[in-house]
């Protein structure tokens, strides 16, 4: 058995994770303003989608970015702002405040609700509502009964919250008022206590929570014991069981994961081992198979991968390398089983936490959490290049950022 069901827990104190969160915060320590840019803090109504008044596409797209509220130099809440669709230029509009370290955000398949995990020892998600003309209102926090949460997802029906407890090593599940988005309280909570941590690790360490694109199965990555679970959740009760779980190789440090469009193949960007592993995936089962792993491209030195992602026609995929402040180029072969380094591309920042598409992937943005800033790349269709738009936005100890 290598999970269980279990009640609120105290994860360990200081972990690797708050202090790369700490010493992000003071390496911009002395910013000011959860945004800085072109609006001061209060938060604009323009920072929502506008209404049009011709038939021209709509410019001004909304942006949010996540944050450390407790780390010195960082924000006070979730940042507010919008990107041009032509430029990829990143406009400041203001914060929503109290939102207690949102180090990861996630919006509803309807487009109509925000969530951020708060990531502190007490763990909790808090829900915020989106409108067309107005900055998002608060709905409320519930308890994830764990430490640490720093991922979250909605499963595609938009029914139930899915959170990773890091520094507890579990993972929970919240339902969603159909109406508001709001969450009740949490209906599960689930303990990754099998296999042994790997070593140099104290424990598990949820790091991602995320549901196949079958919708069958829910996969949750653990760092802690290089280990990546296969659940399937009752949607009506909201409860996760364990159908599999992969093993990685010990020390990999597994900590994201993201699927080829076809579904047939995941790949896993590994932490501590800095590689990358292709997985085939059999969406009956929902087991997962890890093949060899790969070079992230880094060369000598320390670098820390942090998320991969993959473009929505399956030819390309990206790797974000901390340490090495670089963006990893693949060329996606054989259908979708088969990696190829293409280059390297330097990220204009340090410490790129977090990389996103734009909704039409035109432009890719690099939240740089050690230098305070954002990059923003126009992608190449055809080639997959990446190509940097005009200078890094300026925001304080940015770990998310999420373009709607």
């Amino acid at each position: 058995m290598s999970a269980a069901r279990t009640g609120t827990q105290a994860g360990p104190g200081t972990d690797r994770r708050r202090f790369l969160g700490v010493a992000a915060g003071l390496a911009v320590a002395g910013g000011a303003g959860p945004l800085v840019g072109d609006a001061a803090r209060t938060p604009d109504p323009a920072h929502a989608a506008r209404r049009d008044t011709g038939h021209r596409p709509r410019r001004a797209r909304p942006l949010f970015l996540g944050t450390y509220t407790s780390a010195a130099g960082g924000g006070t809440g979730v940042g507010l702002g919008t990107y041009d669709t032509m430029t990829g230029r990143i406009t400041a509009t203001g914060v929503v405040d109290g939102v207690a370290d949102p180090s990861y955000l996630a919006a509803a398949p309807s487009g109509r609700t925000l969530y951020a995990v708060d990531e502190q020892q007490q763990g909790g998600v808090t829900a915020m509502a989106l409108t067309p003309d107005g900055p998002p209102t608060v709905l409320g926090t519930r308890s994830t009964g764990g430490a640490g949460p720093c991922h979250l997802s909605v499963h595609p029906g938009g029914r139930w919250l899915l959170s990773a407890n890091y520094l507890s090593g579990s993972v929970a599940v919240h339902p969603v008022d159909r109406a508001t988005g709001a969450l009740g309280e949490r209906t599960d909570l689930v303990s990754h206590l099998q296999p042994p941590p790997g070593p140099g690790q104290d424990g598990p360490h949820a790091h991602q929570i995320v549901t196949a694109p079958d919708g069958r199965h829910v996969l949750a990555v653990d760092l802690g014991n290089d280990t990546v679970y296969t659940y399937r959740l009752d949607e009506s009760a909201g409860e996760l069981t364990e159908v599999s779980y992969a093993a990685l190789r010990p020390g990999a440090g597994p900590r994201h994961l993201t699927f080829h469009p076809s579904g047939a193949f995941a790949y896993l960007a590994n932490e501590v081992d800095n590689t990358v592993v292709v997985c085939r995936y059999d969406r009956r089962t929902g087991r997962l198979t890890p093949g060899a792993p790969q070079s992230t491209g880094t060369g000598p030195g320390t670098s820390y991968p942090a998320q991969i992602l993959v473009t929505r026609g399956g030819g390309f995929a990206y790797l974000a390398n901390r340490g090495h402040n670089s963006l990893t180029r693949y060329a996606v072969e054989a259908a979708g089983a088969r990696l190829r380094l293409l280059d390297t591309v330097p990220v204009g920042g340090d410490f790129p936490r977090h990389i996103a598409f734009s909704p039409d992937q035109r432009w890719l943005f690099a939240a740089n959490q050690k230098s305070g800033s954002v990059t923003v790349f126009a992608v190449d269709a055809r080639t997959g290049t990446l190509r940097r738009a005009g200078e890094p936005f300026a925001a304080p100890v940015p770990v998310c950022v999420l373009p709607l």
